[in-house]
């Protein structure tokens, strides 16, 4: 199949459902050799079933692309290895992991038990190191500086922005954005570029909010826009040969809107001369930050 991805091979966590086979299948439809991987969990974690990876799987080889399904739970550092030697032994390399895998376990944090933070934290921090971890190291091995090999990781703007009721998803996300930053920073020698996705999109995730946690205005399932299938076009171009300039970056997917977040950097400096006196210095925050802050 032709397009701008043919000859590549690709790697697709959580790709069974929502975004993750919407990107799977874009992939494919732009030439890329497809390894579809879902563990096939309820969206709490639990459970496996094969059937989704595979029915994404059929439903691309039927439409003339070339996929395979994997049920590896990449939670399991061995499996996770396991995925990424069935890219490179199936198609003969891995150039793009997209890492979209995960789960919710939503809580106050007053509430959220040990087990709901620490699954959660497992499936989308843990996972994504799990299966970045062997395809860095294949990457690695290759010496080819050239090489044009993508890491596309899934952050939220529940990190971003912090959602109240999901501190335990909201502080995987953000640390996904730091380990995004720091892949980026650590195989550009090797030929990798690094980026995060923040989507927005109609998913099993969004559809288990609270009515009452949902934002105002937020469009039903059922509007185009929210279509999980919008934010794979983003990754589509990320995962192909020309977005090399574009690493370490974090890019937003909602509706038909496409968004580049800054990076953080200081909104406001005081710089001294010596140890801040207390009273000294909360005169200077106040007079100083809250501008900033408010503005």
């Amino acid at each position: 199949m032709s397009g701008m991805l043919a000859g590549r091979v690709a790697v697709v966590t959580g790709a069974g459902r929502g975004i993750g086979a919407g990107v799977a299948r874009l992939l494919a439809a732009e030439g890329a050799s497809v390894v579809v991987n879902d563990l096939g969990a309820a969206l709490d974690g639990s459970g496996a079933d094969a059937g989704p990876a595979q029915l994404v799987a059929e439903e691309i080889t039927a439409a003339g692309g070339t996929a395979v399904a994997d049920g590896a739970d990449v939670t399991d550092a061995v499996a996770a290895e396991k995925l990424v030697r069935t890219a490179v032994d199936t198609f003969g390399t891995l150039d793009v992991l997209v890492n979209a895998a995960g789960i919710l376990r939503d809580r106050m944090i007053f509430n959220m038990d040990e087990r709901e933070w620490d699954d959660v934290i497992r499936v989308h921090l843990k996972g994504h190191f799990n299966t970045t971890k062997p395809a860095a190291a294949y990457w690695r091995s290759r010496r080819d500086p050239d090489g044009h090999f993508r890491l596309i990781n899934f952050t939220s703007t529940s990190g971003l922005f912090g959602a109240p009721g999901q501190p335990n998803y909201a502080a995987a996300k953000m640390g996904i954005v730091g380990f995004t930053y720091s892949c980026a920073n650590a195989l550009g020698r090797y030929g990798v570029t690094a980026n995060a996705i923040s989507p927005g999109a109609a998913t099993r995730m969004t559809d288990s909010v609270p009515d009452e946690r949902r934002r105002p205005g937020l469009a039903g399932a059922d509007d185009p826009t929210r279509s999980p299938d919008n934010v794979a076009p983003v990754v589509a171009y990320l995962a192909g040969e020309a977005s090399d300039w574009l690493t370490g970056q974090v890019i937003g997917a909602r509706g038909y809107e496409v968004s580049l977040f800054t990076k953080p950097e200081p909104a406001c400096q005081l710089v001294g001369t010596e140890r801040w006196p207390v009273p000294q210095l909360a005169e200077m925050i106040e007079r100083h930050f809250k501008p900033a802050v408010r503005g």
